[in-house]
């Protein structure tokens, strides 16, 4: 966020100010400087067998961005009221982030010892990390009516299920899918290890639904080496949230707040830090909704 929300107040800056750095390129007059490349390369922070091509691709995306905001400064669209509060919004997430990041200061990696007993503490993402091959059909939600149903309950595979969608004219796709059991909710994990080979269930995603069936469950361990820069970067990632938390729980503490013109009998909840921090993808589950993987039974 911080990424997007610094480029909007760049590109909306003051035109008539001038920018510091040597000039890498004119846009109808508007120079795009060594300085804005840097700061753009810095968040990128490429590869060093990638800093040539990225170093270009950057200074072609300032190109670009400049010539837009001159279009839009043409319309007038900068001084739009939805764009000057998202500016002004923007303005304040920066602010209030880099206050959060003074105040929470450098945080300490983990240590060795921790990322090792969080490697032992979680044998089922690592040790005995298991993978699931299955294979699916991806429908439209709204196909899935009563019929639909009553066919994939009386079927015993996919491609019955197949067939006869097939035979009614209704539109699907066939897909084949690896997921290991650390990409998963915990839930849905513990149901698909307990499932029989071929058992289908459905998943719905909005607009579209998916039948799956396992077709194989194999042995997919990580060793503390594999695992050990995942879970370092996670327990980090823990630690700054939580750090972050107790900051803005102290200052909630000292401050006076009061809720208005809020329904009768409500009180809002304190909102949760607003930081960057996320689990790393193969520590933690994405945000699926398990409760969303059902037997086919269920869809009754």
């Amino acid at each position: 966020m911080l990424v997007m929300t610094a480029a909007i107040l760049t590109a909306c800056g003051d035109k008539a100010e001038k920018k510091p750095g040597q000039a890498l390129a004119s846009v109808n007059g508007e120079e795009i400087t060594v300085m804005q490349l840097n700061d753009e390369l810095g968040r990128v922070n490429p590869q060093a067998a990638q800093q040539e091509t990225t170093r270009k691709q950057l200074l072609d995306a300032l190109i670009d961005r400049q010539l837009l905001q001159s279009e839009a400064a043409k319309e007038k669209l900068d001084r739009d009221p939805k764009v000057l509060q998202a500016i002004e919004r923007a303005k304040s997430t920066i602010v209030a982030q880099a206050y959060l990041q003074k105040r929470i200061g450098t945080v300490a990696r983990p240590s060795k010892t921790e990322v090792e007993a969080y490697y032992t503490q979680n044998p089922n993402l690592f040790a005995n990390r298991k993978q699931f091959d299955m294979r699916q059909l991806v429908l439209a939600t709204s196909d899935v009516n009563d019929d639909v149903k009553k066919a994939i309950d009386s079927s015993k595979s996919l491609d019955e299920v197949a067939a006869w969608l097939e035979a009614h004219q209704v539109k699907f796709g066939r897909a084949q899918l690896a997921r290991a059991s650390t990409d998963l909710p915990p839930e849905l994990n513990s149901r698909l290890l307990a499932m029989p080979k071929g058992q289908m269930f459905i998943i719905r995603e909005g607009a579209r639904s998916m039948l799956i069936a396992i077709n194989e469950i194999k042995d997919a361990p990580l060793t503390l080496e594999q695992a050990a820069p995942q879970i370092e970067q996670f327990l980090f990632n823990k630690k700054n949230k939580e750090a972050a938390d107790a900051a803005i729980k102290q200052l909630r503490s000292t401050a006076k707040i009061e809720y208005m013109n809020q329904p009768a009998g409500t009180t809002p909840a304190a909102p949760a830090a607003a930081t960057a921090a996320a689990p790393a993808a193969a520590t933690a589950a994405p945000a699926a909704d398990a409760a969303a993987a059902r037997g086919v039974a269920g869809l009754k």
